[in-house]
């Protein structure tokens, strides 16, 4: 009994151990997958397809026969009748409109191409997504930079704060440099809780567009390096044949050329073909049939104004819908060449931060805190150092944000 309970302690001391690690860092990729695979609203779009891919198999369907039963030429009552002929015939008909194969075949291609706009669809929202799930991501890296600042940033300030108290009473420093000490420390450890706050806000967001528990635990791979590379055969021909909505243009003139041609189709005659059968009320009379065949004539003037006026209606629609897409195309080749150049003036500010900036005011701020210990110099010397690296560390963040952002816009507009 007492090894079964060791084993249970055992087990649960290693199961304990597991759930402390956390999870597996994931990737951008794996997030990607799993939207791909989870997101509801990409779901929905398979039914969609698969709803207009059924309406094709009622393409070649054709029209309900009529069926009917009457009298045929019998005299009204109280009439004279010459004979026994004249009694008339029990009528049974039967109708079946036979639709012009050209329409079938049309209508067929119409109803086939309908479901391509879903796929397309279905990938300009997957690519919306994307953008949104690169955004969060990059967002969290940033915030993990940040908070190792703050953190980093509150010990050395608490460290002056302790070194302020520890002096005071020698009178080698004023209180009030202790209380200012204690003020920034403490607006460090807000600036930490509003960031531990962004950074559950990200993940629940993540979480939702990959279907999973809002709360669930998500690590991600904070070693991930963000690199800009530009596309080097960009041109409208890569946007027209990769961008999902210009696809989608492209799918809506394609559907309305069919459209087109399914209406002209009208012009073409429909057939109708009808038997009828009598049997006379006379015995001496024999039983009839009467077999016939109909077209219909649509070429005349007063039916063709119909789908004439419709075909031209939808010739000039295509027509600016062919001018919509050369001008999103010119508008997209202009707008990411111009994201390209802001990138790499963006690239040289961060480096000269990275480079320049950040470390100048590290070592400002060493030299500070040696020659407040040295007695050379006083506290607020210590905490202008500490609030100039504070304030460039949190702007280089934020134009590293702006440069993160840009590239989320840049990847989106290309659909990488």
């Amino acid at each position: 009994m007492m090894l079964n309970i060791k084993k249970i302690g055992l087990i649960v001391l290693f199961m304990s151990s597991r759930l402390a690690i956390g999870q597996d860092k994931m990737s951008l990729e794996q997030i990607f997958e799993e939207i791909k695979s989870k997101n509801i609203g990409l779901k929905s779009y398979a039914s969609r397809i698969q709803s207009k891919d059924a309406k094709v198999e009622g393409a070649s369907a054709w029209m309900a026969p009529m069926v009917g039963a009457g009298t045929f030429m019998t005299p009204y009552p109280f009439q004279g009748m010459a004979g026994e002929n004249d009694r008339g015939a029990l009528m049974l008909t039967a109708e079946q409109e036979i639709p012009n194969p050209a329409k079938v075949k049309a209508k067929r291609e119409y109803l086939q191409i309908q479901s391509k706009g879903d796929i397309y669809a279905q990938s300009e929202l997957f690519n919306q997504f994307k953008a949104r799930a690169r955004q969060l991501y990059f967002g969290l890296l940033i915030d993990y930079k940040r908070i190792y600042y703050q953190e980093e940033n509150k010990r050395i300030m608490e460290t002056m704060m302790k070194l302020a108290e520890i002096r005071y009473p020698f009178n080698q420093g004023g209180l009030n440099q202790v209380f200012k000490a204690e003020g920034r420390a403490f607006e460090s450890e807000n600036m930490i809780l509003m960031t531990k706050s962004s950074i559950r806000s990200k993940k629940i967001t993540l979480n939702t567009l990959m279907n999973r528990s809002a709360e669930m635990d998500l690590q991600i791979d904070t070693s991930f390096q963000v690199n800009f590379i530009p596309k080097a055969d960009l041109d409208t021909a890569y946007f027209a044949s990769s961008r999902s909505d210009i696809l989608n243009m492209q799918h809506e003139i394609n559907v309305m050329k069919k459209n087109i041609n399914l209406m002209k189709q009208e012009a073409k005659p429909d057939f109708r073909l009808r038997f009828d059968h009598m049997s006379n009320y006379s015995a001496m009379m024999p039983r009839q049939f009467t077999v016939m065949g109909m077209l219909s004539i649509p070429i005349v003037p007063w039916s063709s104004k119909m789908y004439k006026s419709e075909i031209k209606s939808m010739n000039f629609e295509q027509e600016a819908m062919r001018q919509q897409k050369a001008a999103m195309l010119t508008d997209m080749l202009g707008m990411t060449r111009s994201m390209e150049s802001e990138l790499t003036l963006m690239q040289k500010q961060l480096a000269n931060y990275e480079q320049r900036i950040v470390p100048s005011l590290q070592k400002y701020l060493k030299v500070s805190i040696l020659s407040y210990q040295e007695n050379k110099s006083d506290l607020n010397t210590v905490i202008d150092a500490w609030e100039a690296l504070n304030m460039a560390q949190m702007n280089y963040l934020n134009q590293l944000e702006k440069f993160y952002q840009m590239i989320v816009d840049y990847e989106k507009n290309i659909e990488r």
